[in-house]
């Protein structure tokens, strides 16, 4: 069974070029009670790619990875995810969507082991990229030497691992990460880059917020650059280059 959907399911790198949509946002406006933070992003995302959202702080990128998730306060307009509208939905509504959102604060569970952490969401889609504790373990073989070990005792890096790797076991397909090389060693910083390469090897659709520019720039197919709430820039990884001058004056990189 699993070999003939093989067979048929077309790779990720065609999805991509075929234009399929994973994420697909028209005209979000959203609010923190009263202050009005996204004033109508445009945003789309194929199966298969790398996208980075970046902009200085402030700019509203986080802010439209919780829109996304629902986690924001009202929005308006439309965020549709593999073709169906969301915006309407409660957050674990949206995660069962084949959503994954990694925040950039973590949320590790200090009391809890590392395989306890792992082992603490649900399993929400049963997709086919729906990893098992072995695969993750395969992936991470850092977490699979600190199992036993309390999420406070993990370093920065092993911790940013775990966050990963707990949507991966839910089934998500479509993961949203938040800055997650922020504070972390470059030996550290390039396993990361390793798994997002690894990752979209194997199908996934990756959307990150990045303010570590060296990072993100040899992982992404293409780029948004956020500027008050609003996409000011947006190129694939072929026009980098010739971007750089507009980079330079909207981030300072």
């Amino acid at each position: 069974m699993h070999a003939e959907n093989e067979t048929l399911a077309p790779s990720a790198a065609q999805q991509a070029a075929n234009g399929e949509a994973a994420l697909e946002i028209t005209g979000l406006q959203a609010w923190y009670g009263e202050s009005h933070i996204l004033h109508g992003v445009d945003l789309r995302v194929n199966r298969g790619e790398v996208v980075t959202l970046l902009g200085r702080n402030g700019a509203g990128r986080t802010t439209t990875m919780r829109a996304i998730m629902g986690l924001t306060g009202r929005r308006t307009g439309s965020i549709k995810v593999n073709g169906r509208e969301t915006v309407g939905l409660r957050s674990h509504k949206i995660a069962h969507c084949g959503v994954g959102y990694c925040p950039e604060e973590r949320g590790i569970f200090a009391s809890l082991s590392c395989e306890e952490n792992l082992m603490l969401p649900p399993v929400i889609s049963r997709s086919a990229k729906s990893m098992s504790i072995d695969e993750i373990y395969e992936m991470f073989p850092n977490l699979k030497e600190r199992r036993g070990s309390q999420g406070t005792r993990l370093s920065g890096g092993e911790q940013q691992m775990l966050a990963v790797a707990r949507i991966l076991r839910t089934g998500a397909n479509l993961l949203l990460l938040d800055e997650i090389s922020e504070g972390l060693a470059p030996v550290i910083v390039q396993a990361l880059a390793r798994m997002i390469l690894m990752l979209k090897s194997r199908g996934y659709t990756v959307v990150m917020v990045e303010q570590n520019f060296r990072f993100a720039a040899p992982l992404a197919d293409r780029f948004y650059v956020m500027e008050h709430g609003n996409i000011v820039e947006h190129f694939n990884a072929r026009e980098l280059d010739a971007k750089m001058p507009v980079l330079h004056e909207l981030l300072g990189v």
